[in-house]
């Protein structure tokens, strides 16, 4: 049901206000998971959607949206200083190449980096996931600590204010987890050296979170954007004790908790073999995880495993970019859908930053995997559009994954949207019924010809206020940091 701030519209008979201030208009919106046509929608003083109407002509003074509008995406999974490395770990030299001599050089590329150029790094990403369909990001926070482990003396949440700063730069929605990261395995009481910037235990992150909160309720870097949310999240139950788990359960509130589990057959091994349970079934068993957990990858899991997180509540954060660029596995996507588990998205390593590609691949992978076509449709359930039923599950998923009670193009919500640029070459000539189709699987070079993030134009006609600067100082970055040639 669409929303008009007291009464419900589904049809022309709803009075739009007179004045146009703050108003927008498509002559096509996507909206309960599904077209409608002619929508008038109003943004309100404190950037959220104040109404949404269908059925209605276009207000004088209105702004006239050219194509038609998509609400915008959470990235729910993102490393922004992996940025930095996407595209530099392709070769090989030894005999087998997989995540664990993947993550060996990644750590390599963490140690090279300062504040300064993790702010470059993170304003170049997130403007790219703007132009990819992604309005908001959790950024799953672990790199900490000064280079050579020790925090930083002036500021111990410098990196993460450098993630602030980028997110204002930009304008994209921002949630921060600042990450618990204490041991480096199970068998593995202490970190390894190269991972001495991530050190964090519970009080640690507790205190981390309070401090970002307390930055943000003071206006830092929100005064150009959306305001930042903060939640926390554990890097995986391998980095973290079961007591700094307990701790970190006990010390939170509402907002959201994120963690990686299962994503690779060593991590589930490992756990067998110290717990006596698989990944999801101790985190189910020991946590009792609820709707505020969000469990990422979760690659590798049983129906009874699925049956539990859809149980307690929780999401899943899939990110099939990234699960593919290191061979992580494929998930059991009919199974998540079936039981009706929450599902976003999440770029994570950056490897790409669409969210069309994301999709793609994650029809794709089940497509080659079962040697069928449109495994994620559902015409059982009147869902005969893979687009449309993938679209709709990671858009209701992202919301509380970034910490947001309502998403999308309805009231209360914040007022984002994506408006599609149907001269875009793949959209040329799609009937308006198979736009979305066409949007995830026909590769359209540049889908979004404009970006909104809570009532503010970030994109138009696909330029961004800023955007050659960033650019420049992001090159400057990465001249910095690979001074010499990779050795990754």
């Amino acid at each position: 049901m669409v929303e008009t701030g007291t009464a419900s519209v589904t049809g022309s008979s709803a009075t739009p206000p007179q004045d146009g201030a703050g108003m927008l208009w498509a002559q096509r919106a996507w909206i309960e998971n599904r077209w409608h046509e002619a929508v008038l929608m109003r943004v309100g003083e404190d950037g959220n959607w104040a109404s949404v109407q269908t059925g209605v002509d276009a207000v004088q003074g209105a702004t006239v949206l050219d194509g038609p509008a998509l609400p915008g995406l959470v990235n729910a999974h993102s490393h922004a200083f992996q940025r930095a490395f996407a595209g530099l770990a392709e070769r090989r030299d030894v005999d087998e190449d997989d995540f664990w001599s993947w993550r060996d050089r990644m750590y390599r590329v963490a140690l090279r980096i300062s504040p300064e150029q993790q702010r470059a790094i993170a304003a170049q990403l997130f403007l790219e996931l703007l132009r990819g369909g992604y309005t908001q990001v959790c950024e799953f926070h672990y790199l900490h600590n000064a280079a050579d482990g020790s925090a930083y003396p002036d500021d111990a949440v410098q990196m993460a204010r450098a993630i602030m700063a980028a997110a204002q730069d930009v304008g994209i929605g921002l949630t921060l987890l600042p990450t618990i990261y204490e041991r480096g395995g199970f068998s593995q009481p202490t970190l390894r050296e190269d991972q001495r910037r991530f050190q964090a235990d519970a009080d640690t992150i507790l205190a981390m979170r309070d401090a970002l909160r307390c930055a943000v309720g003071q206006g830092a870097h929100s005064v150009t954007g959306p305001a930042v949310q903060v939640g926390v999240a554990l890097h995986s139950l391998r980095a973290a004790t079961p007591i700094a788990i307990e701790r970190l359960i006990a010390g939170s509130d509402e907002a959201p908790i994120h963690i990686h589990i299962a994503e690779q057959t060593q991590e589930v091994d490992d756990c067998l073999s110290e717990t006596g349970l698989r990944p999801i079934e101790w985190l189910c068993r020991h946590a009792a995880p609820d709707r505020r957990w969000h469990l990422v990858h979760a690659t590798h899991s049983t129906p009874s495993e699925i049956e539990a997180i859809w149980r307690c509540g929780a999401g899943v954060v899939l990110c099939p970019s990234t699960e593919a660029n290191l061979g992580d596995g494929v998930t059991d996507l009919p199974g998540w859908l079936k039981q009706g588990v929450p599902i976003s998205l999440g770029t994570d390593s950056h490897i790409t930053r669409s969210a069309m590609e994301e999709l793609r691949l994650l029809e794709y992978a089940q497509r080659l995997t079962r040697r069928l076509r449109c495994v994620a449709a559902a015409p059982q359930a009147a869902e005969p559009s893979t687009a449309a039923r993938l679209w709709s599950r990671v858009l209701q998923g992202g919301g509380p994954a970034a910490g947001f009670a309502h998403w999308g193009l309805q009231v209360g919500a914040r007022a984002d949207l994506l408006v599609v640029d149907t001269a875009t070459p793949a959209l040329l000539g799609i009937p308006p019924s198979h736009m979305l189709d066409a949007l995830v699987f026909s590769s359209p070079i540049r889908p979004f010809r404009d970006v909104l993030v809570a009532g503010r134009w970030v994109t138009r006609n696909h330029t961004a206020d800023g955007a050659k600067a960033i650019a420049s100082r992001f090159v400057e970055a990465m001249k910095q940091i690979w001074q010499e040639p990779p050795r990754i």
